[in-house]
C-alpha cells in the first residue's frame, strides 16, 4: 500500500501492513499514522516481524499507604461531639 493513500480516520483500529524496505523509507508518514491511532503490522517475506501502534495509556499511579503522613492536620474539634448530639447518642434526652 502507498503511504501517500491515507486509511479513512473514521475507522480507528485500522490495520495496515507494509514491508520493511517501504517501512524505511516511508517512516515519518507511518509514524503518523500510528499517532493517529493506527497499528502497523511490519511484513518481512510476508511474514509479520513487529507491530507499531499507539502507547498504552498510562496507568494512573498507585497510591501509598502513608503517603500523605505529616501533611495533613485534624481540626483541634474533631473527636468532640456536642453536648446535646453525645447525649442523643448515650439515650439521654436532653
Amino acid at each position: 500500500m502507498d503511504p501517500r493513500d491515507p486509511l479513512d480516520p473514521t475507522e480507528a483500529g485500522t490495520t495496515r501492513k507494509v514491508g520493511v524496505r517501504d517501512l524505511r523509507g516511508n517512516l515519518a508518514a507511518y509514524l503518523q499514522e500510528v499517532q493517529e491511532g493506527f497499528t502497523i503490522l511490519v511484513t518481512a517475506r510476508d511474514r509479520v516481524v513487529a507491530e507499531l501502534r499507539p502507547p498504552a495509556p498510562p496507568e494512573a499511579p498507585r497510591r501509598q499507604p502513608g503517603g500523605l503522613r505529616g501533611r495533613l492536620r485534624p481540626a483541634p474539634d474533631f473527636d468532640t461531639l456536642p453536648p446535646d448530639l453525645l447525649a442523643a447518642m448515650e439515650g439521654e434526652e436532653g
